[in-house]
């Protein structure tokens, strides 16, 4: 959804706010990180560490860790006892990961896997509370099969990304895998009467999906 600056920083200013952690995060991310775009930030941060006080999970399931921003935000919401097992196939990102988990005081919370995720997924010996999806948009398809049956009954799936700044609505470049698998996506959950599925407008908008 798109917003004003003005409106934005009101909604930040009366939100919880970041953590000293994540704002070294964030502002670390923004300087020495290609793409820092994909970092969740400050506002859909807030949002995932909110679902997870809602919902309570004892396990959830992350695919694409980026910088570790909203793993760390949904760690802040878990209960003691509560785990986020977070995968991230850029080993490249692997340093700078672990040097903010193992500052953050839910370090313990928090178990890192580097690799393909449709590969490390199949080893996880584990029910789900929660997935969330930021991922390669190509493959959202495949990671949304591939963890279904891992989700707990009235379990949740949340997909980020999905409005792909808006391209979901204009015509496209048929060259442009990206948008098509969002699309596709999107498309295939709305026909999926196993779940119940919302978009929230929010940044470049987040599916949630429940399982019946």
């Amino acid at each position: 959804m798109n917003i004003n600056y003005e409106l934005e920083q009101y909604i930040l200013e009366h939100s919880e706010q970041e953590s000293d952690l994540l704002k070294e995060l964030n502002r670390e991310t923004n300087v020495h990180i290609y793409h820092p775009r994909m970092l969740s930030g400050h506002l859909q941060g807030s949002i995932l560490k909110m679902l997870t006080c809602m919902l309570k999970p004892q396990n959830i399931l992350e695919i694409g860790t980026y910088t570790g921003y909203s793993a760390l935000c949904f760690a802040e919401g878990l209960s003691p006892e509560g785990k986020i097992h977070t995968i991230e196939i850029n080993d490249e990102l692997e340093d700078f990961i672990k040097q903010y988990v193992n500052k953050s005081e839910n370090k313990d919370k928090i178990i890192l896997h580097f690799g393909d995720a449709l590969k490390i997924i199949p080893t996880l010996n584990l029910k789900f509370d929660l997935v969330f999806i930021d991922a390669d948009k190509k493959q959202y398809i495949e990671y949304y099969k591939i963890v279904f049956d891992k989700v707990k009954e009235g379990g949740y799936i949340i997909a980020d990304n999905v409005l792909w700044s808006g391209k979901v609505t204009e015509n496209y470049n048929d060259t442009d895998e990206q948008t098509r698998g969002i699309i596709d996506f999107n498309n295939f959950v709305q026909n999926d009467k196993r779940v119940f599925n919302v978009i929230f407008p929010i940044r470049d908008g987040l599916m949630v999906i429940k399982k019946f």
